[in-house]
């Protein structure tokens, strides 16, 4: 769906800055006098700095397709701001992440005015905030079981069609949320966008959508990059911005784009066409148009069936067409839209749940190797401790030397790591545009760093080193008893990793040995 504004990319659960210090009472004359009061200026402080790394990291994601902070860490950070605001309402200047929806044009494309504001929603980052956001719009609709559209939330580029008399005649994107770029001639490109619609339909419209790489295509399209001596894409929501922002339309066409619809902006309607009265109404004519609209929305009814939708949504995500964040979910009725109205930047009528993240971005700390139980040698990578999808990870395998050239890491990268199939720790890539120039490569070693005996190819052309020694390192031996005494073996209870570690090397760190296991 529309790529929210409160943060760069995102998802995951999250908790509100507790740590923020109380800001005086308003009637205090500290709160009348801010520059006198010590716990202001920490808090300025703090709130300059957040403001300054947000903007930058929205001008790294939205204008450069290139995201610079972790989707989780923007949400954290961008709450703290919202909490500032609220204690201190005097820091927010025309500047703050919260008074505008990010991005900007980029100068190698014309300008474009959206003849309606395109706006962003507000997130929710759990299912008790979800509640808290349905109960106020009971509260201010009177109304205690709404009808709602719960929409997957496409993780993409945003896209704004207009057509004239049932032509498409420009596509831009969403840029600040006023004036975008105008890209109508990569948009030309993908099939899934009707350059004529069907049937009865108003003077002028703007039809909102999303622009996705679709996954079926995504892993074929990256290995033939690199066959091509290219740069790949980290994940396939930078593969559909960087597609549809291409100079170039003739290189547009060569990628396999899609997008979908899920709103409306602009609407002249003229004297034969009568817009329809709910979201899901405006769905269903879209289709019948000829657009691509989402086959995963429903309309339901009270709290229960909506979290269930969601836990569905959410078992399914790696199953769908393309990338998803979240769930979106907007009242029905637009006559009660309409009541409600919106903010500055975000309608008051939708709310957007997000996903636990399942990419992070984490700084690469070291690239070390291991044994294993037949003599393989496997580089893996320390990190800084970071949550991915539930659980802490500090390490994950890189493979081969080869695999580490390929990913182009270096030690001292920020890197993106996710949890391949939500089990395996997998570094994904580096973030380039975070390099400093402290960043050094990794060097294989030829020797086995156990017991010091050269390490070789099994057979000519593995791309795997291998220790030869087998009767007598240690390492290997470690790992072998480990593998006997396991379940899926003999079952010896008590036999683990560190127990085999101590009978066959009591000389080393158990806990840093043991970590390396991965």
């Amino acid at each position: 769906m529309d790529k929210c504004a409160t943060r760069p990319c995102g998802y995951g659960h999250l908790r509100r800055p507790s740590a923020l210090p109380a800001g005086p009472p308003a009637s205090s004359n500290a709160r009348m006098d801010p520059m006198a009061d010590s716990t202001f200026e920490t808090t300025r402080d703090r709130y300059n700095d957040l403001v300054t790394r947000i903007n930058e990291a929205r001008a790294a994601y939205y204008d450069r397709d290139s995201p610079t902070l972790a989707d989780a860490d923007y949400d954290r950070m961008y709450r703290e701001v919202e909490e500032i605001e609220e204690r201190y309402p005097q820091l927010r200047g025309a500047d703050s992440p919260t008074m505008s929806v990010g991005g900007g044009v980029d100068s190698g494309f014309a300008e474009v005015r959206h003849l309606a504001q395109m706006m962003s929603l507000d997130d929710v980052f759990s299912l008790e905030e979800l509640a808290g956001w349905e109960t106020r719009m009971a509260e201010a609709t009177g109304i205690s079981d709404l009808e709602m559209t719960t929409e997957v939330k496409v993780d993409g580029l945003s896209i704004n069609l207009l057509y004239e008399n049932g032509r498409l005649v420009r596509a831009a994107t969403r840029g600040d949320g006023y004036v975008g770029e105008d890209v109508t001639a990569n948009a030309r490109t993908i099939a899934s966008i009707p350059q004529k619609l069907k049937g009865n339909m108003p003077a002028r419209v703007e039809v909102r959508g999303e622009v996705y790489f679709p996954i079926a295509d995504f892993a074929a399209f990256n290995e033939a990059r690199v066959e091509a001596g290219e740069k790949t894409f980290v994940n396939a929501r930078n593969a559909a911005a960087g597609s549809l922002r291409q100079k170039d339309p003739a290189e547009t066409a060569k990628r396999p784009l899609a997008m979908v619809a899920h709103g409306i902006g602009f609407v002249k309607a003229g004297e034969t066409f009568t817009e329809p009265t709910t979201q899901m109404g405006w769905y269903e004519q879209l289709r019948d148009w000829g657009l691509p609209v989402s086959p995963h929305t429903r309309v339901l009814t009270g709290r229960e069936a909506i979290e269930e939708r969601i836990a569905e949504l959410g078992e399914k995500r790696h199953d769908l067409e393309h990338e998803i964040d979240g769930v979106v979910v907007k009242i029905n009725d637009l006559d009660i839209q309409r009541s409600l109205g919106s903010t500055s930047r975000t309608p008051r009528w939708a709310a957007a749940y997000k996903f636990p993240p399942e990419e992070v971005h984490t700084r690469l700390l070291d690239i070390r190797v291991q044994v294993g139980r037949t003599g393989r040698v496997t580089p893996y990578g320390v990190m800084e401790s970071v949550l991915v999808a539930g659980s802490n990870v500090a390490r994950a395998t890189l493979h081969n030397a080869q695999e580490v050239a390929r990913k182009g890491v270096l030690i001292g990268d920020l890197v993106v790591l996710r949890k391949a199939g939500d089990v395996i720790p997998e570094i994904v890539a580096p973030v380039e545009d975070a390099r400093n120039g402290s960043e050094r490569a990794f060097v294989m070693p030829t020797q086995c760093p156990s017991c010091g005996t050269g390490l070789v190819q099994e057979k000519e052309g593995d791309v795997d080193l291998r220790c030869p020694n087998k009767g007598a390192c240690p390492a290997q031996i470690t790992e072998r008893l480990a593998h006997v005494g396991a379940r899926s073996a003999l079952d010896v209870e008590g036999l683990g990793d560190e127990s085999a570690l101590a009978m066959t090397q009591p000389e080393n760190n158990r806990d840093e040995v043991a970590a390396a296991l991965v």
